[in-house]
């Protein structure tokens, strides 16, 4: 399964531009403009399991760094710090990693 089943290819173009400049990611603004935030709960744990790229039931640090690549294969890669941002905007339980109802929780909130 792809992003693209899940999100318009439009929406993930305008997400990936509007966040170019190195330390411009915002993981809620991002969620917003793919229109993944408008989606149903099953469609948001679809796409986490397409992030969670080793199947552990968790998006890590290592993951998280090449989150925009995931949705377009040419994007750029998060700096240090918008990854550590990501990761404690979503990691409810300080394990270092994000679960798939963390990640439900920051996409839909």
């Amino acid at each position: 399964m792809s992003l693209s089943s899940v999100l318009s290819a439009d929406a993930i173009d305008s997400a990936i531009k509007d966040c170019q400049a190195p330390d411009s990611f915002s993981a809620k603004k991002f969620f917003q403009l793919c229109g993944l935030s408008k989606k149903s709960p099953q469609d948001v744990k679809k796409v986490f399991g397409i992030l969670d790229n080793d199947a552990s039931g968790f998006i890590e640090e290592e993951e998280l760094r090449f989150f925009l690549q995931r949705f377009c294969p040419g994007a750029r890669v998060l700096t240090d710090k918008e990854t550590k941002a990501f990761l404690c905007a979503a990691d409810d339980d300080s394990d270092g990693k994000i679960g798939a109802e963390e990640f439900q929780a920051l996409v839909l909130s």
